[in-house]
């Protein structure tokens, strides 16, 4: 039975999907450049030097556009040879689901009133029903949107001919003028505050690094970046199953502390471990509803209860230092310490905190 992994997500209440192997990042929704006109790009983005147009599902399902907000995603994935980001609300987790249960033609018709030009087909898993996007589709007016890349990345390469930051940013507000470009806050985000303006403006400074420059003499660390505690931490993307929520949960008694109890996801009984425990941090305890990070290192498989999942970034290892004190008794489960959006990054070393921090995982309890 051949299946495929899809990368779901909400809007108003309604769960999509998108082939996993078509997404390219995943990330904060940063300042967009926005594009006024008949097409259904809200804005432009640049991503790595390269202009990446910016679509919103509600627009193409007809609907009027409402403000975007400071926790909102953008899911960068491939069309043709183009990226193509797609604003969205709420990332959910990573399902596989077999071909066989994709019901192109629902025998009684969708559940709502929705437009299905842009799905291959809806699925059912476990209660939720998630309408699989057509990537191919999702783009309704090729040739326009080619052109609008072709004079955005013009205009891209005139402002980055400017090696100081602050020429590039007069140069844009002459574009702006010029071109009679809107500004993103009074269009999308009239209610953001100056901390969050700030914010928007980091993420995109941050995203328009080169990916070439870094490449050069560091590999890039693939992070999922989660919050505990309003502090964050990177995962070592490569160990990470799935991001999902908590929607079952048995408390097991008389276990290790560190066990905090079972959940069943789609047929698998995943253990819910506190590794925050070993790092001498607190966890707002779990509930249905929590959200969960399912990882795997070798044969060990857990669930780690976390207060939110944040995004992927990929991080130069050169900006990545040790933690300041190698005295503290934990320190040995830390990779080091990065800067993300203004905040400190504690990069952690999975593999050591559940091989050597004695947390019996997969034992019979």
């Amino acid at each position: 039975m051949e299946s495929n992994k899809y990368l779901t997500f909400c809007i108003h209440n309604l769960y999509y999907g998108i082939e996993a192997v078509k997404v390219q990042e995943l990330f904060s929704i940063p300042e967009l450049i926005p594009i006024v006109g008949d097409n259904d790009i809200i804005g432009t983005l640049n991503l790595h030097s390269q202009v990446v147009p910016v679509i919103h599902l509600n627009w193409l399902q007809g609907h009027s556009l409402q403000h975007c907000h400071f926790h909102d995603k953008i899911i960068v994935f491939q069309w043709k040879s183009l990226p193509i980001g797609i604003l969205v609300h709420d990332i959910n987790e990573m399902v596989e689901i077999d071909n066989e249960i994709i019901e192109i033609q629902p025998m009684y018709g969708f559940p709502c009133d929705i437009d299905t030009e842009f799905f291959v087909g809806i699925a059912k898993v476990e209660s939720k029903t998630i309408f699989l996007l057509d990537s191919k589709k999702l783009v309704r007016q090729p040739d326009t949107l080619i052109t609008l890349i072709w004079d955005a990345q013009n205009q891209l390469n005139i402002m980055t001919a400017f090696d100081d930051e602050q020429q590039q940013d007069e140069e844009y507000q002459q574009l702006q003028e010029e071109f009679q470009i809107p500004n993103f806050y009074d269009m999308y985000c009239p209610c953001a505050t100056p901390e969050e303006r700030l914010i928007f403006r980091q993420r995109a400074i941050y995203l328009k690094q080169s990916l070439e420059d870094s490449e050069k003499t560091n590999k890039l660390i693939p992070l999922a970046v989660i919050g505990i505690s309003h502090n964050y931490y990177g995962l070592n993307l490569e160990l990470v199953r799935k991001f999902t929520e908590i929607d079952n949960f048995t408390p097991i008694p008389g276990c290790p502390k560190h066990i905090v109890g079972n959940m069943n996801l789609h047929g698998e009984v995943i253990t819910l471990i506190d590794i925050w425990n070993v790092l001498n941090l607190a966890i707002t305890p779990v509930r249905v509803g929590s959200k969960a990070v399912v990882v795997q290192v070798d044969d060990i498989i857990a669930g780690l209860p976390v207060d939110e999942v944040l995004e992927v970034v990929y991080l130069n290892p050169a900006e990545m230092t040790l933690l300041p004190n190698k005295n503290l008794n934990n320190s040995h489960y830390f990779r080091g310490i990065a800067f993300f959006q203004e905040k400190i990054l504690n990069v952690l070393d999975l593999t050591k905190i559940l091989t050597l921090g004695e947390l019996v995982v997969n034992e019979q309890i």
